[in-house]
């Protein structure tokens, strides 16, 4: 069987569907970051054990969830508004019974929607390691934090249904809001990767040290906003996705210009 940690705040609306959807692991854990709605009652009610623990950022809050006392080796880690389908639910639970020793982690695809939309090729980073035995796990970078396994890692091939959207337009842009707000951060105090390899951001085996070092890169670029929607639309092709992928591509440039102008203000601050 596998242990499943489910990371909520004020997630009422969108944990009964996710508790759901594991209902076939009798070892769920909600790490919960003091929600004020139903949130604890919603999970308590499931048979969820609940842990509350008040949120820093989301390396460490989620590398605290690796802590918990899990029933069994395999962990499935969710936030409320992801959805295994049953048929990667079927094929983790056959997959984490037959793993080698040396396999620590399993990488999947996510699914992202908008509009009742896949956003297919408007999605940006669609490969998640999720699966993963925790006392080899950690992850690293506060914000858009990435995990490290210790060990080989397999490859899951059924989705896993994420519905970023699900509160709404204007709870996605608050949320990221925020987000942009931690990535000036980082950027301004250059706790992110200083040094990036355009060889290793092309060429390296995994996707995700990949995914570092083309994040580190695009960050020394000027214009990102226009690259990026340029890039969402032309390059990866969003507009196949219709009126959704075209959407998602305006926030995501709207996001990126954020970051540009928050990591600016925090300079012109400094030299004040």
């Amino acid at each position: 069987m596998i242990s499943v940690l489910i990371l909520t705040k004020n997630e009422a609306q969108d944990l009964p569907g996710c508790l759901a959807s594991v209902v076939w692991s009798d070892d769920v854990h909600v790490l919960d970051s003091h929600s004020t709605d139903a949130t604890v009652a919603i999970a308590q009610a499931a048979g969820a054990i609940v842990t509350q623990r008040p949120f820093d950022n989301y390396a460490a809050h989620r590398n605290f969830g690796f802590q918990l006392p899990f029933k069994y080796p395999w962990l499935l880690i969710l936030d409320a508004d992801e959805r295994p389908t049953p048929e990667l639910s079927r094929e983790m639970l056959l997959q984490a019974a037959n793993a080698p020793a040396d396999v620590s982690g399993f990488r999947l695809r996510r699914r992202d929607f908008l509009f009742n939309t896949w956003l297919k090729h408007a999605q940006l980073s669609p490969f998640y390691i999720r699966l993963v035995r925790p006392e080899r796990s950690r992850y690293t970078r506060a914000i858009n934090e990435v995990l490290e396994v210790e060990g080989t890692i397999a490859e899951l091939h059924e989705p896993l249904d994420h519905f970023p959207f699900s509160k709404g337009i204007a709870h996605w842009v608050a949320k990221h809001n925020q987000y942009s707000t931690m990535e000036a951060q980082l950027i301004h105090s250059q706790q992110g990767l200083t040094n990036p390899s355009l060889r290793t951001a092309l060429r390296d085996s995994d996707f995700h040290t990949r995914r570092l070092h083309q994040k580190a890169i695009f960050y020394q670029l000027p214009g990102r906003p226009l690259i990026k929607l340029v890039y969402m639309l032309v390059v990866r092709r969003a507009i196949l996705d219709g009126s959704a992928g075209v959407t998602y591509a305006i926030l995501q440039s709207i996001y990126e210009y954020l970051i540009v102008l928050k990591t600016k203000e925090l300079h012109l601050n400094q030299r004040q």
